[in-house]
């Protein structure tokens, strides 16, 4: 017999979701670093690096970008134990699962925040970084003071969408059994035994909504601060 729909079920169910909150941070702060730091050396490696090694970079960009993320969770959690045992005998099938989370969704963010971090460098125009070194600047100096506060101007919209879509992305965690705020509702679910799904999945979409209002406020905030702060340097 199906239940009639019970709205007070949503607010009932908030509590329970948000207690796998913790665990949904966990691994957005830990891919934030891990795949930032990666896109940070694909976007130096396109700029900078050798011709053979922009070709290497460029294909990988592409081949990450092409990849569904369930498809990209599975490969990681199911393949690369697997790799790493037949190639290297290293057994890594006791790794708490939230690892295979952080790397996965980081092979997926480093693709995107390369080329976000590429072309909001390429967007500083050449004659700043020029200006800066005309008067007296060192490399470093031009590129800490002059080009990456334009550019973070140029990237933040870019980011905060990214790291919207990582959170979004995030949710198939469950699949592999962490259990973060998807978890928390599926598990509901089942108690339930298949009961108040609809329920459940309004106050996830409630709460997915208002973590997505607090990471543009928190872009919008930054953007502002960095905007008001920084103006670029011309040359005389």
């Amino acid at each position: 017999m199906n239940r009639p729909f019970d709205i007070t079920y949503i607010w009932k169910a908030v509590p329970d979701i948000l207690s796998g909150l913790g665990v949904t941070l966990q691994f957005l702060i830990g891919t934030i670093v891990i795949g930032g730091i990666l896109g940070f050396l694909a976007t130096w490696a396109r700029l900078s690096g050798p011709k053979w090694l922009r070709a290497i970079v460029h294909s990988y960009i592409w081949i990450i970008r092409c990849t569904p993320s369930i498809v990209m969770m599975f490969l990681v959690f199911y393949g690369l134990p697997e790799m790493l045992l037949g190639v290297f005998d290293i057994n890594i099938n006791s790794w708490n699962r939230l690892y295979f989370v952080i790397i996965a969704l980081s092979l997926l963010f480093s693709a995107p925040c390369s080329e976000i971090m590429r072309s909001a460098y390429l967007a500083v125009a050449k004659v700043q970084r020029e200006a800066a070194l005309s008067i007296g600047l060192t490399e470093v100096q031009a590129f800490r003071r002059i080009v990456l506060p334009q550019a973070l101007v140029s990237a933040l919209p870019n980011l905060g969408n990214s790291f919207i879509l990582l959170m979004k992305e995030g949710a198939l965690a469950y699949t592999i059994g962490i259990v973060d705020i998807m978890g928390k509702g599926q598990l509901i679910i089942a108690r339930n035994f298949g009961g108040y799904s609809i329920e459940t999945y309004i106050a996830l979409a409630g709460i997915y909504w208002l973590l997505t209002l607090a990471i543009e406020k928190a872009f919008k905030l930054a953007e502002d601060k960095l905007s008001a702060g920084k103006q670029p340097l011309r040359a005389a």
